[in-house]
């Protein structure tokens, strides 16, 4: 993160004694998106709790991250989940695209790695879809279902569904 932000002090003093077409590739002007991600991953990273790790494989490339979730209670308590964010160059005009890397038995994530979340959608019908207002300190809410095989499960038989749990985080998630 540093990189990038040192990238953009670098950029701001650069603006006045070059312009953007003539400038070589390492001092090119910074995208809006950019500028955003700078602040909102600090942010982020702040607001984390320590249950919750983020890893940004290329430093300058804060759109493309990781966070691993590591839950010390609930029914995925001792599993390690891998989630992969990619913030478009839309962003914040659009969502960011996530995707759960670890296989789970979950209501909300489809065995795939598909996220249900209305905030992960542009539009959606309850109102509480992606707006140009949110920041990515707000993907930390998981509460929407999509696995509707899985969400069925619990209702059905929380002791089943938390067996089947417990035997993915055995298999997928350690």
């Amino acid at each position: 993160m540093l990189t990038l932000a040192s990238k953009l002090k670098r950029d701001d003093g650069l603006k006045g004694s070059r312009t953007a077409a003539s400038a070589p590739d390492s001092t090119r002007r910074v995208s809006v998106r950019d500028k955003l991600l700078v602040k909102e991953v600090a942010e982020l990273e702040a607001n984390l709790p320590c249950t919750c790790k983020v890893h940004f494989p290329d430093p300058n490339k804060l759109h493309c991250f990781q966070l691993t979730v590591t839950p010390d209670e609930g029914y995925y308590q001792g599993g390690k989940f891998q989630f992969e964010t990619e913030v478009p160059d839309a962003y914040n005009m659009v969502p960011p695209k996530v995707k759960c890397l670890t296989k789970i038995w979950h209501p909300n994530i489809t065995e795939t790695g598909e996220i249900c979340l209305s905030l992960l959608r542009e539009h959606s019908i309850d109102g509480t879809g992606w707006a140009p207002t949110r920041t990515l300190k707000d993907l930390l809410n998981f509460d929407d279902p999509l696995n509707i095989e899985a969400a069925e499960h619990h209702l059905r038989d929380k002791e089943d569904f938390r067996n089947k749990v417990d035997d993915y985080i055995k298999r997928y998630a350690r």
